[in-house]
């Protein structure tokens, strides 16, 4: 018996062995043609080995991606060691749709995939295995736990009334940027401002009323500002704005069409209607400000300046 009639019949014995076993695997030959197909691959397809042998495999699943896999397969073949894929770095091979029940959620099957040279009795490799592993319940679960992590990261730094930061988040974001003022000089604006007369809301149509209000106020200020400025409730009805690469006197235009909006909204609430009014004060960053509470604090101040001038109005800061 010739070495290739041993070979043959220990490629047989293993796919004995390979038909019953949860893994799919190809055997491809160097044109990539399909040359085995075990029964894994036949129940998850749903074709049929007959249908699949000598086929190529790009013209049968157009959608492996052929330069990604070829530069695989060859390197598996120009060091005659293994390859690897996972599913972070692609989640399938082969579309599979999934059938598991307790991870139903997911719409195809993760997989993780090995390379592996098969070589012949005289060292060359003419034949390629591709080893297909089903990994969903393991992708599901990672990516389930990422899921709950990211969304209580998300809840940790959101005020829940009105889904803008919270103060914690939205004075680190401060921070930040008064550490990249230091660094580029850009210009930066911070806007501080509250609900005028806020307790006589309160007073008057009940504390639910109040947090209407509030909810209102920052769904305005949402619709207001600028995706790259960073909103933030500072504390009970006080609420501040970053405005990035902004000058104070550009700051002045935002802040007065903010008050105008929020003038001209009455916020409907258990058969009320409420009218109110916001002021604000506006604090631009400048190389004399030491540290980022002293611009909170100038801001605070222009706001002082906005409620003894009368309300509803905004008010720039000026060092005396």
């Amino acid at each position: 018996m010739d070495s290739a009639q041993v070979d043959f019949k220990e490629l047989h014995w293993m796919m004995d062995m390979l038909q019953s076993i949860d893994v799919g695997l190809i055997v491809l030959d160097r044109e990539f043609s399909i040359q085995v197909w075990n029964s894994f691959m036949e129940n998850h397809s749903g074709i049929r080995p007959e249908k699949v042998i000598g086929a190529n495999l790009f013209e049968l699943f157009p959608e492996i991606p052929e330069q990604w896999f070829r530069r695989k397969a060859d390197s598996s073949v120009l060091l005659k060691g293994r390859a690897f894929t996972t599913w972070e770095q692609r989640p399938y091979l082969i579309r599979f749709k999934n059938y598991r029940p307790i991870t139903g959620t997911a719409e195809f099957m993760y997989q993780n995939v090995t390379f592996i040279p098969l070589l012949s009795v005289d060292g060359s490799v003419n034949h390629i295995g591709v080893i297909i592993y089903d990994v969903t319940s393991v992708a599901v679960g990672k990516l389930a736990l990422e899921s709950v992590n990211s969304q209580l990261q998300t809840l940790s730094r959101t005020d829940p009334l009105t889904q803008l930061n919270n103060r914690g988040h939205w004075e680190e974001c401060l921070q930040q940027e008064f550490q990249r003022y230091q660094r580029t000089k850009q210009k930066c604006t911070l806007v501080m401002f509250d609900i005028d007369h806020f307790k006589r809301v309160n007073d008057n149509y009940g504390h639910p009323a109040g947090d209407e209000v509030i909810r209102v106020t920052a769904r305005l200020l949402r619709e207001s500002m600028r995706t790259t400025d960073v909103a933030g409730r500072y504390g009970g009805e006080e609420f501040g704005v970053i405005l990035i690469d902004t000058s104070a006197q550009n700051s002045a235009i935002f802040a007065n069409r903010l008050r105008e909006k929020i003038e001209a909204t009455t916020v409907n609430y258990d058969g009320n209607a409420i009218n109110y009014t916001i002021s604000l004060g506006i604090a631009e960053l400048t190389d004399d400000a030491g540290e980022y509470v002293n611009w909170i604090e100038c801001s605070d101040q222009a706001l002082y300046q906005a409620k003894e001038s009368g309300r509803n109005n905004a008010v720039i800061y000026s060092k005396k």
